[in-house]
């Protein structure tokens, strides 16, 4: 059974496992909670986590943030979902996408957005989004220095 909840200031180091899978540029759980609570939770970074019964530690999360702007209006964006490779398969990203979608409507979003890589490994990603009804609306450019 999953239970899907919040992660809170205080408690991120209980999502750093899963996020460290999919940005292991933090490179440790203290790095994770530190950038987490220190940078992105102060512009609106929000965690929620799926946690199997009988443990602290979520097997899977969804970051995002409530955003307005002049192209999308008012919107989710979701920055990460991140499963542990152990727990891929169960469903836990599927009730995260269900929770963000739902609390988009709660907010009175007119939409939820996100980014996604476009390599092979991510096809399994892609299809969790498009089952939800995402769907492929622009392309996204970068200039990193």
């Amino acid at each position: 059974m999953v239970e899907v909840r919040e992660i809170t200031k205080g408690q991120t180091v209980h999502a750093a496992k899963a996020m460290l899978v999919l940005r292991p540029r933090r490179e440790s759980a203290e790095a994770v909670v530190d950038f987490v609570d220190v940078n992105l939770r102060p512009m609106g970074y929000r965690l929620v986590g799926a946690f199997e019964q009988a443990s602290d530690t979520a097997v899977s999360v969804v970051a995002f943030r409530e955003l307005w702007s002049t192209a999308s209006g008012h919107y989710l964006y979701i920055d990460d979902v991140s499963t542990v490779p152990a727990a891929r398969g169960h469903g836990y990203a599927d009730a995260l996408i269900h929770w963000v979608i739902a609390e988009a409507k709660h907010c009175n979003c007119e939409a939820v957005h996100l980014d996604s890589g476009v390599g092979t490994d991510r096809a399994p990603a892609h299809r969790l989004y498009m089952r939800h009804h995402l769907k492929i609306s622009a392309h996204h450019f970068s200039l990193e220095f």
